[in-house]
């Protein structure tokens, strides 16, 4: 880019910062420069005016009058609007700008008159002699000192970079729009299997009670008359009926867990935990415990909601612990990438990091369910807790070195 003094046809001089193209100049900048005396002077008055500079710049020149009237324009005028300059001179440029636009561009030009600025760059619609309308910049300045200009300017076209951010506008508005659509497809099947879930779940508990029922009373009934292999086989098919009942009761809360609202307040973490090892403790009191609860650690979360997470993660922890001399529970937080991360670490028999993956899927088991009993529905449950209070949940276990949970909430 080169910068020089130029002069217009009408004897102007403005500072000019160009640079060459294979297919002309294009201007980067153009700024008016007043005679010191305010009068041009005798070297400039005596050349004949020459335009041909400035119809080799690609953007429009333009200088107006007092009237905002169009005193001179180049060549690029007729490139932008389709319209011949001779046509265009002597007419107030607002008459070409894009209904729309036109007030906008006359009360800036009426803030130069003020003197509230000293120029001005704003993006206008301009009508083209085809009724096409294209994007320019305008840029003006007042023209102090020089008779019968009262601005100076360019119009640069950017109708190619506006019609790319439209275009990319509309893109982004139709994603937009397929997202929400998409989601709102999801979230309509999600309710739609929660509320099967709900309802398979609840028809299944009236046939489970028979079965449970009519297999003890012909276990009563026929007590003299059973062989081992029968009373096996009824032990057997009540178990089995106990355990779905079981699964049954844990969908049902699973799909209530999604159904119910969440009401934060301000929830004493360290309060809930403790309560529940208490509990824990009187289930079985002559179990050996070295707790650890860090105080106070308040969330801003459902207390009822956060209750069930906390229930699961430490009869988890109570659970898998039992083989132990001493079972070890530990509750505290720490600050990991500007998040406190909330921990429960236990030492129980842990688990194959290979298997993590699935860890929160329901009905996925990770030790032998003859040993630990459960329905492998409540780490599902606590995920999905978590999760509807924006956070995130995860473990880091190997067997036989205990297991710790760690949770985000949002």
């Amino acid at each position: 880019m080169t910068e020089f003094a130029a002069f217009s046809s009408l004897l102007l001089p403005v500072a000019v910062t160009v640079g060459a193209f294979a297919t002309g100049f294009l201007v980067s900048h153009m700024r008016f420069r007043p005679h010191a005396s305010g009068k041009p002077s005798n070297k400039a008055t005596s050349r004949a005016p020459d335009t041909s500079f400035f119809d080799a710049i690609r953007e429009v020149v333009i200088t107006l009058d007092e009237s905002d009237r169009i005193r001179y324009l180049n060549q690029a005028w007729q490139t932008l609007t389709g319209r011949p300059v001779s046509e265009s001179l002597g007419k107030p440029l607002a008459r070409f700008i894009h209904p729309d636009d036109r007030s906008a561009l006359v009360a800036k030009i009426l803030e130069l008159k003020s003197g509230a600025i000293r120029e001005f760059s704003m993006e206008v619609r301009i009508t083209s002699n085809g009724n096409e309308t294209r994007w320019a910049e305008v840029n003006l300045q007042p023209a102090p000192g020089v008779a019968g200009i009262g601005f100076v300017g360019t119009l640069d076209d950017v109708t190619p970079r506006k019609i790319a951010e439209l275009s990319l506008r509309n893109i982004n508005r139709d994603l937009e729009s397929r997202v929400r659509m998409r989601t709102a497809e999801l979230e309509a099947s999600n309710r739609e299997l929660e509320a099967f879930s709900y309802s398979i779940s609840h028809d299944l508990r009236a046939p489970l009670r028979s079965i449970d029922g009519f297999a003890r009373i012909l276990e009563e009934e026929l007590d003299a008359q059973l062989t081992e292999t029968s009373r096996t086989h009824l032990h057997r098919i009540r178990n089995a009926a106990d355990r779905m009942a079981q699964l049954s009761d844990a969908m049902i809360a699973m799909a209530s867990l999604s159904r119910q609202s969440i009401r934060r307040e301000n929830v004493d973490l360290s309060e809930l935990v403790t309560q529940l090892l208490e509990e824990l403790k009187e289930e079985d009191p002559n179990r050996r415990t070295e707790i650890e609860v860090t105080a106070e650690l308040v969330a801003t979360a459902d207390r009822s909601l956060m209750r069930v997470a906390l229930e699961n993660l430490l009869r988890n922890a109570w659970k898998f612990t039992a083989q132990q001399e001493v079972t070890r529970i530990t509750f505290h937080a720490e600050r990991q990438d500007e998040q406190r991360v909330f921990i429960i670490s236990d030492n129980g028999v842990g688990f194959d990091m290979a298997h993590a993956g699935r860890l929160f899927e329901p009905f996925f088991r990770l030790h032998d369910p003859a040993v630990y009993q459960g329905t492998g529905i409540g780490l599902a449950n606590v995920e999905r807790i978590i999760r509807r209070h924006g956070g995130h949940i995860w473990a880091r276990s190997s067997p036989g070195q205990g297991a710790t949970f760690f949770f985000t909430l949002g």
